[in-house]
Order: structure tokens, then sequence, then C-alpha cells
């Protein structure tokens, strides 16, 4: 049986795995004008980035680069929220997907942002 702190590290990848998933199919949808493509391959390594950083943490030989691969997922997730606000704000795109990925762009960042805080003993 997982302890809390292993639930909530499967938890917290699953949750990132399903975002990346969600993302990639709001990606195709969007119309291919040339910003909007470059908005899409940015938007797209940045929120998958998200993720594959949060697999790497759990992977970590040491607190110091588990530290240093949820920073890397922070920094990835608020990247996410700059493209998926250029999005918004330009009306390149109203699906009401864009609504959920950034609720849990944030969530996602916040999640990450509070465990190193944690990390660090400032919590």
């Amino acid at each position: 049986m997982q302890n809390q702190g292993e639930k909530q590290k499967t938890e917290l990848k699953h949750r990132a795995y399903k975002y990346s998933i969600k993302l990639i199919e709001f990606i195709d949808t969007i119309p291919g004008s040339n910003s909007s493509q470059v908005i899409s391959n940015q938007l797209l390594r940045s929120g998958t980035s998200i993720g594959a950083n949060v697999v790497e943490a759990h992977a970590s030989s040491s607190k110091r680069d588990f530290a240093k691969f949820f920073n890397y997922a922070l920094k990835s997730a608020n990247e996410s929220l700059y493209w998926l606000g250029l999005l918004r704000d330009a009306k390149k795109i109203t699906a009401p997907e864009l609504r959920y990925l950034l609720t849990e762009t944030k969530e996602l960042a916040n999640i990450l942002g509070a465990s190193l805080l944690t990390l660090r003993g400032k919590r």
C-alpha cells in the first residue's frame, strides 16, 4: 500500500500526463496562421515539459535533483500560462478547452510551487 507522499507523487504524475494529453488535443484544434503555429509549437514544448520534469524529479537520486526538476516543471508551467494567455488575448481561439487548460496550468504551477517551498523548508 502506498503512503500519503507516494500517493501524491503518483497523482501529480497522472495529472500532469492527463494535462499533456488535453494540451496536445487542444493544440491540434488551433487554426494554422503563422503566429498561431509559432505559439502552438512553443506551448507544446513548454506544456509537455511539465510532466516530463515531474517524472524526472521522481526518478532523481537526491533531494537537490528532485527540487531542480520541480523547478524546471514550474518554469515550464509559467511559460505555458504565457502562451495560453497570448492565444486567449489575441483571440486566436475561444475553445472551452482553453479555460480548462489555463486553470489546470495554474493549479499545477501552484502544486509545484508549494512543493518547492516545502522542500526548501520555507513552508
